[in-house]
């Protein structure tokens, strides 16, 4: 038995510019009339299964507009100790050298920050490895609280030999074994589960057979979905309850450009709803499958002015009123979408989104205290938040919890009150969108990051 201290550490996220600094931070905000255009990064989803696709596939692929976040380049780090040579020196393309499924094992350490993505699909990846050989997975505190009981018995069911060194289901974990296809049955309470399997299984020597018996978030398999047909793996999918895998597939080198992400532009859709004088989004592709391009739907249903334009997305602030979302599709937009309702008219409920609680924090605990402190009246739900509008909401001190969506969301919030409002853990923006103060100051947003 190999224990965590016996293996070599060859890749431990790079602590690269301030995309990567861990230093303390607050954001403090002032209200804002909002103006002007901007370009929204590229997607952080597409972006990581790029890295992955890219990684196992023989020859050189190129990923042009990738976004810069130590999420995606913790994906890099990871697949880069799986044995792919992936140069992102050009913040404009990045350059992928393929292992051709031949995966590097070799009692390597990969620490993956906080990328929950990163963690669960690389799992899959460092499962192709040699039998012999093994992979142990870490992360931060947060990502040694991220369950993967699931993923972790249907990767065995298939070959695998995975285990959690500290029994609980989460990081670290070893990956060791050699996936070679068959039966399983999983219940994905978060979508990465599923995806993992599904860029996985093609590479294993024989056909797979996974019944999945819950599934949250499907638009998100739906984007690995799209990364497959776009390779021409051959596989049957009936309605995401049964998919049938062929083996012994091979992925190819390619050149794409990685589209703009609908959950950073979640953001601005909300803050433009609540203190836009005219903001123009450019770069969205709704023909994308990312689900968070909901969200405009979900603004216009509560009376926002949002426009679809043949140069972007036109917003501007009105008068919004509660209604019902079903967010099991948009977990990632909980956050944004409890803050735009606070400052609606009437009762909003954000419901059917379980996983909001599983993911870097229990999210939906986290807006309810935070939105409380400003004077919302909020009910928590097993599965979402009641949100009553219409009360006085005030400045003061709030706590990111070291979540980047809840910073932004909270920051978007800061720009409609009438007085300041201080947001610690700032730094967590560096996830997934280091540029959102820049973005956000670009439209005139008064924000100050000490």
């Amino acid at each position: 038995m190999r224990r965590l201290s016996d293996c070599r550490v060859i890749c431990s996220v790079p602590f690269k510019q301030h995309i990567l600094n861990t230093r303390r931070m607050k954001l403090k905000t002032k209200k804002s009339t909002l103006k002007g255009q901007v370009s929204i990064p590229g997607s952080k989803s597409h972006t990581i299964r790029a890295v992955a696709v890219a990684s196992l596939a023989e020859g050189q692929s190129r990923l042009r507009r990738p976004l810069i976040s130590s999420d995606t380049l913790s994906a890099a780090d990871c697949w880069r100790a799986l044995g792919a040579e992936i140069d992102t020196s050009n913040p404009d393309q990045w350059v992928v050298t393929g292992t051709g499924g031949r995966i590097e094992n070799q009692n390597q350490i990969i620490d993956i920050g906080n990328s929950g993505t990163t963690l669960r699909l690389g799992l899959g990846s460092a499962a192709l490895g040699h039998p012999d050989g093994a992979v142990t997975f870490t992360g931060d505190h947060q990502i040694q609280t991220r369950l993967l009981n699931d993923l972790i018995s249907s990767l065995n069911d298939l070959g695998a030999n995975i285990r959690s060194l500290k029994n609980n289901g989460c990081a670290p974990v070893m990956v060791s074994g050699q996936l070679k296809g068959g039966r399983t049955s999983i219940a994905c309470f978060t979508s990465q589960y599923l995806s993992s399997l599904l860029l996985a299984c093609p590479l294993a020597a024989d056909d797979t057979e996974i019944e999945v018996t819950l599934l949250n978030e499907p638009d998100y398999v739906q984007m690995t979905l799209d990364w497959l047909d776009k390779q021409q793996i051959d596989y049957k999918n009936n309605d995401l309850k049964t998919v049938s895998i062929r083996g012994s597939q091979r992925y190819t080198a390619f050149d794409e450009r990685i589209c703009a992400d609908f959950s950073s532009a979640t953001f601005f859709l909300c803050a433009g709803a609540l203190c836009g004088q005219d903001v123009l989004i450019q770069g969205l592709d709704f023909g994308d499958s990312q689900p968070d391009k909901a969200v405009a739907d979900y603004l216009r249903a509560m009376g926002a002015d949002i426009r679809q334009e043949q140069t972007g997305i036109r917003v501007r602030k009105s008068a919004l009123k509660g209604i019902e979302i079903d967010m099991n599709r948009t977990p990632d937009a909980l956050p944004a979408m409890a803050v735009t309702a606070a400052f609606a008219e009437g009762t909003t409920r954000l419901v059917n989104v379980p996983q909001a609680r599983k993911k870097e924090t229990d999210r939906i605990a986290c807006m309810a205290a935070e939105l409380t402190k400003i004077g919302a009246c909020i009910e928590q739900l097993p599965d979402g938040l009641v949100i009553h509008g219409g009360a006085k909401l005030t400045g003061g001190s709030v706590s990111g919890h070291a979540d980047h969506r809840i910073v932004m969301a909270l920051a978007v919030a800061g720009l409609a009150l009438d007085e300041p409002l201080e947001i610690d853990t700032a730094e967590a923006m560096n996830v997934t969108f280091p540029g959102f103060v820049d973005l956000m100051k670009t439209l005139n947003a008064e924000l100050n990051l000490q």
